[in-house]
């Protein structure tokens, strides 16, 4: 860990906590700043406030009051989920207090170079692909961000021996100065969390941030066959290292003919590859290219394609059950991870789906429903995902209250041969805290079956 001084005696307002708060405010009390954390929840709920209290750390709980500007901080560091209109927020802004999010904290006392992921799709997937070919490659990654581990946490453990391979929300990237990866990845663009942006536009641009202050020294890798994502590219001042499923590239990344290359040697060939899914070739790809300038050789990268086979709440397989397959796909929050998971399977398919309602209808699962016999219902969407069933002519439909219900009923409407396939095409706020434990819900409840 870099021991840097600037934030030595400097007044700071460290806004909602979860990991990422508790672990900013305890960095920035260590590197001597004046930390006051402030916190929506009452301080007799919040375990993560009292830690803080304990250490010496000013907290302010059960309310965001907008007196608390007024103090005179130098510094916000904003819990990433807070939007830019939140009144403390906004208020910020107009005084001119600078914000930032914790992944700009992990940045500057890092030891470590970072490779950094991004995307609407793929982030998760692809940022433990790069975390195991580099580890199989004696490389010592450490792996941290948006999959769980909190950057700042990570970068205080790491050394110059070690690479921080670390998940990007767009919410993280636009709380950034200096933030800059060794090498970027831009998985892809598709409409996601424009109810927190407000427009497509502004999602891009949060993206785009990450290669913000990348040079030409360092590399932006970038998906090929996106207009929009290779616009992204054209404002880059770093390398490019394009990737491609469709086509040969003169230089990069690409699949042609059964075979994965990079800068025309091959790799792998694609039969040998144990993820599921057409969808991942894209995050296949960009892993690779992100190994190889890691300079992990050709034999780690093939052993673990050969043998990874998902993480956790992305196409997870569950277990066989009366001759029906089990799949968690808690982490399809969007419509397109939705039709990336039913494009996966040639077996007929119950799906499992609904959550939180952001405004948007479900129409363009339409196409991809040919193989779903049955829809299972639940959350605040659940009307809109049975009128896109009726349309796309499905028969079976069902609503039932929440995921753990929604399992013994869809084994109940299934056949021998079937998958059984929570994907649910929405975010889960709406019944549950987050994705994984909607996902381990539904993991516990295949295994209760009898």
């Amino acid at each position: 860990m870099k021991q840097i001084n600037r934030y030595r005696h400097k007044k700071i307002l460290v806004l909602g906590l979860a990991k990422s708060g508790v672990a900013a405010a305890s960095l920035l009390h260590r590197l001597g700043a004046f930390v006051t954390v402030n916190d929506y929840k009452p301080l007799s709920e919040n375990l993560e406030a009292q830690s803080l209290l304990e250490e010496g750390i000013t907290v302010i709980c059960g309310e965001h009051p907008l007196g608390l500007l007024e103090e005179g901080f130098e510094l916000i560091v904003k819990n990433p989920g807070i939007s830019y209109r939140n009144p403390m927020i906004a208020g910020a802004i107009e005084k001119g207090i600078p914000i930032i999010t914790e992944v700009e904290l992990a940045y500057q006392i890092s030891e470590a170079p970072l490779i950094g992921i991004t995307g609407t799709n793929g982030k998760t997937t692809t940022t433990t692909l790069i975390y195991e070919m580099l580890k199989e490659g004696g490389k010592l990654p450490l792996i941290a961000g948006n999959i769980g581990t909190v950057a700042s946490d990570v970068a205080q453990e790491a050394t110059s021996d070690n690479t921080i391979v670390i998940e990007l929300s767009s919410f993280q990237l636009m709380g950034i100065n200096e933030f800059k990866p060794k090498i970027a990845i831009l998985t892809n663009l598709y409409d996601a969390h424009l109810d927190y942006h407000g427009t497509r536009k502004d999602y891009v641009q949060a993206k785009a941030n990450i290669t913000r202050n990348q040079t030409n020294d360092d590399y932006f890798i970038v998906n090929a066959e996106q207009d929009e994502v290779l616009e992204v590219a054209a404002q880059s001042n770093a390398t490019i290292i394009p990737f491609s499923v469709k086509r040969a590239l003169n230089s990069g990344v690409y699949h042609e003919n059964g075979w994965i290359y990079f800068n025309n040697e091959r790799i792998i060939e694609t039969k040998d590859i144990a993820l599921p899914g057409a969808h991942n070739l894209e995050n296949i790809l960009s892993a690779i290219a992100a190994a190889k300038l890691s300079s992990v050789d050709n034999e780690a990268i093939s052993k673990v394609l050969r043998t990874f086979t998902g993480v956790k709440h992305r196409l997870q397989y569950v277990r066989e059950f009366g001759s029906r397959k089990f799949y968690n796909d808690s982490k399809a929050t969007n419509i397109l991870a939705t039709q990336n998971a039913i494009s996966a399977f040639h077996e007929p398919i119950i799906l499992l789906a609904g959550g939180l309602d952001r405004g948007n209808e479900f129409d363009e699962l339409i196409p991809y429903f040919k193989n779903v016999k049955a829809v299972v219902t639940f959350g605040e969407t659940a009307p809109k995902i049975e009128s896109t069933a009726i349309k796309a002519g499905i028969k079976t439909i069902l609503h039932v209250d929440n995921v753990e219900k929604a399992v013994p009923e869809a084994y109940q409407l299934s056949e021998q041969g079937d998958v059984i396939l929570l994907s649910p095409a929405c975010a889960s706020w709406d019944q549950y805290k987050t994705f994984e434990v909607r996902g381990d819900i539904f993991i516990q409840a295949v295994h209760m079956l009898k």
